[in-house]
């Protein structure tokens, strides 16, 4: 036995002989699995943090969605275009449940999971551009939503401001979701179909 494997933490809990095969076992599984190219290797070895960026998109979705609910006030007779369409609370559902399949996916990576992760991210891109398509037509049906009803102009222009500055950020943040789905997609479930 040399001194290197006495001093080990492994060798007070474990016989050498355990700790020996453990390294082994360890370098064979480090060396079986190969990255095709850095952007693969990158992605893989982000991916809880691309879920849980994911997550956080769609929770702060639902919170916009949330402060849409408390816009029926008057004079103002209708909720808007974005809140009557849903796309805060059900865009938000989809990009959590996304950002949940990458987290389980680092946690334990097999085929099944690497499918069904990659169908939530096609899920999630298609959700995404219907959102980005919905907050445009949302910008256009809703320009003068809050002002058109209003007799002050004062107060207006800041909910203005305030309205305008929440379907920004809604768009912003579903484009970094599209912008998430789509290079997870193409990178991870690329790998996953060179590998079957």
């Amino acid at each position: 036995m040399d001194s290197i494997a006495t001093q080990s933490p492994l060798f007070l809990i474990l016989p050498p002989e355990i700790t020996d095969i453990a390294c082994q076992s360890t370098e064979l599984r480090d060396r079986s699995y190969e990255y095709h190219n850095s952007m693969q290797k990158f992605f893989t070895t982000k991916l809880k943090t691309l879920g849980a960026t994911q997550i956080i998109l769609g929770i702060l979705n639902f919170s916009f969605g949330i402060v849409f609910l408390f816009t029926l006030v008057h004079p103002y007779p209708r909720y808007p275009f974005i809140l009557i369409s849903g796309y805060p609370f059900w865009g938000s559902a989809v990009f959590i449940a996304s950002g949940a399949f990458h987290i389980a996916l680092k946690r334990k990576t097999t085929q099944k999971m690497m499918k069904a992760s990659c169908i939530m991210n096609v899920l999630s891109i298609l959700i995404a551009i219907i959102g980005i398509i919905l907050l445009t037509f949302g910008f256009l049906l809703d320009a003068n939503y809050l002002c058109g009803y209003a007799q002050d102009l004062v107060p207006c222009r800041a909910v203005t401001i305030i309205f305008v500055g929440i379907m920004v950020m809604l768009l912003v943040f579903t484009m970094a979701e599209l912008f998430i789905s789509l290079s997870f997609s193409m990178v991870a479930c690329d790998l996953g179909s060179n590998q079957a």
